[in-house]
This record gives C-alpha cells, structure tokens and sequence, in this order.
C-alpha cells in the first residue's frame, strides 16, 4: 500500500487533489480486500472525559480505516493508581488484565493523547504502566508490537511535545513503533460537532492518510 504523509495531506490545496487521494485509499482498500488480510488495532485514548476530543478522534478513525481492519476503542476507565501494595495484595486489577489480553491478541495498538503541561497525561502513562506489569508480562503485551501515536488538544500546537514524551516509553517497552507519519489536531473543539462527529474534511483526510499508513507498516511486518 503506498503511503500518504501527513506534510503531503498539508501539501493537497485544491478539490482535485483531494478527490485523488481518496481514490488511491479506495484503491487500497480493495487490495486488502482481494489479499484476504484481517488486521486487529486497540486504539487507546488518554483521556476519562465522556466528551474527550482524543477519544473521539479514535472513533472517527474506525470508521475510516482501511476494510478488514478492526480498531476497539477503550479508555482508562476502572483502572485504579498504580500501587506497589496494591498489586502485592491483590494482584493486577481485572481492568488491567482484561486490557493486557486484548493488546496480546491484537496486530497493533494506536495511542491518542492529550498533552497536559506539555507532557503526558498522568491517567494515561498510569495505563501504561499498570499494562506493564508484572514485568514479564512486558513482551508478551508489548514486545515488537506495532504502536502509532495520534493526538488533539484544543491548543494550538498540537500534541507534539506530548508525542515526543511516549518515545522513551514505547522504547522502554519494546515496541515497534512508527514514523512514517504524524497527525497533531489542534483546536480540535473546532474540528468535531457537538456530538463527537469529525466535520472538518482536511483532519478527516489526513487521519484517513495515517491510518493507511499504519495499517502498511503493520502488513509489512506480519510478512517478514
């Protein structure tokens, strides 16, 4: 599947351009087809919010990734503050573990992050974190999984310092993480109607260019 970065999606300034792009992904979506390819993506949002922009970005994205790829969207609900005494006690919470299973069954993981004092969001490397635990569980959730980072804040500079920060993380964690293509939403507030729906047709297109693209880097390994 040839890929479509994000600098190119900026780069498409006219009705033509755009019309092009969507049929090279069209085109795209039928050769997945025609190869028989089910691919399966859990896309993690960092946010609790009900109304959060970052989780919404992820439901949008399930509904423009490419045909025979499935993309369960889940937040840190129900998963506590890590602590130590915690998990010598009881052990890691059935919200963990269930999580944990998911990743382990799935072909790649799609982080969406908020950036709070241009870093990460607590809530959200507390998910993370518990997600590694006990370390030995490190390779199976993690070990050369593919990872993409998204994001949207209402700021308008993107999550890029926020992305930035889960590079060590994802390094850490063994991840085979992808750079093939970013997508930082700012004013975001602007770019979803009051009911969640993405609106505007730019952010739709680059996003649609993005998932391409991971969903390519994800094939690609599954064929080595």
């Amino acid at each position: 599947m040839q890929r479509l970065l994000w600098s190119e999606m900026l780069a498409c300034r006219d009705s033509i351009c755009l019309l092009q792009i969507k049929q090279q992904f069209s085109e795209n979506r039928v050769q997945i087809n025609q190869r028989g390819l089910v691919i399966r993506i859990v896309g993690i949002s960092g946010s609790l919010r009900k109304r959060s922009l970052n989780t919404a970005l992820l439901r949008a994205a399930g509904k423009l990734i490419p045909a025979d790829v499935e993309l369960e969207v889940v937040t840190p609900e129900g998963i506590p503050l890590y602590d130590g005494d915690l998990e010598a006690e009881k052990g890691v919470p059935h919200a963990v573990v269930m999580l944990q299973d998911k990743i382990a069954r799935s072909d790649g993981i799609l982080l969406a992050t908020p950036e709070y004092n241009h870093s990460i969001p607590g809530v959200f490397k507390n998910t993370i974190d518990w997600l590694s635990r006990p370390p030995e569980t490190i390779s199976k959730v993690f070990g050369g999984r593919p990872v993409a980072v998204i994001g949207a804040t209402p700021g308008g500079f993107g999550t890029a310092l926020s992305q930035n920060a889960w590079l060590p993380v994802l390094k850490r964690l063994g991840t085979r993480t992808w750079f093939g293509g970013q997508l930082m939403v700012s004013r975001a507030q602007q770019v979803f109607d009051e009911t969640g729906e993405l609106t505007d047709e730019t952010v739709r297109d680059q996003l649609e260019a993005f998932l391409g693209g991971f969903v390519s880097f994800i094939q690609s390994g599954n064929h080595q």
